[in-house]
């Protein structure tokens, strides 16, 4: 499915995003929009240089070891499930149907602010593609480009309006099994969001 065009002008001043960015994890019971996950999907992984295939967020090595997922719960115009996301044509693929935030909400620890979320946004790392020009270097490397699409997520979370919340303690195995990731790669972190409650 092909996302909206992000939007690449205007918003909220950097600086504003950044002393208004809180961990937030109470929302409210309101869905997001296409619009709006499309803007948190191209922040995390946008393409902004198709010559190169260069991305909003660094990479070590441009080896993109990031595959990002959607887990949409509540999105107008999206059926609930699980959505990888194809940066090179900012479209969206499903890999499992229905509902699964309180299925993922009991792999992460029971946090309810995951059960409760509008959508995650998650991240499984295939390390080899950094491996193969970094070697055992490539694994910080990983998991600092997850550090930096999470963050990317964070801000524009900030400029859409939405509460957002970085979510590390997950049990790898079964967020893989219920989400459809591919064989190569493991999750490791994932960004909740919705619209503040309150």
């Amino acid at each position: 499915m092909k996302l909206p065009q992000p939007r690449i002008h205007g918003g909220m001043p950097l600086v504003q995003a950044l002393e208004a960015r809180r961990s937030i994890r109470d929302y409210a019971d309101e869905p997001l929009t296409l619009q709006d996950i499309s803007q948190l999907l191209w922040s995390a992984q946008g393409v902004t240089e198709p010559e190169t295939g260069y991305r909003t967020t660094p990479s070590a090595g441009a080896t993109f070891p990031l595959e990002t997922y959607l887990v949409a719960g509540a999105v107008d115009g999206l059926e609930a499930g699980v959505y990888r996301y194809d940066p090179a044509s900012h479209a969206i693929d499903r890999t499992a149907a229905g509902d699964i935030r309180a299925e993922l909400a009991a792999a992460c620890m029971n946090q309810g602010c995951v059960g409760n979320c509008a959508v995650g946004i998650l991240f499984g790392t295939v390390e080899q593609r950094t491996a193969d020009t970094y070697g055992e270097l490539a694994h910080d490397f990983v998991m600092m480009e997850a550090g930096h699409a999470a963050q990317n997520i964070s801000l524009q979370a900030v400029d859409l309006g939405l509460g957002a919340v970085a979510i590390g303690a997950l049990d790898a195995g079964k967020v893989k099994a219920m989400t459809g990731m591919g064989n190569e790669a493991e999750p490791v972190y994932m960004m909740v969001m919705g619209k503040p409650a309150g």
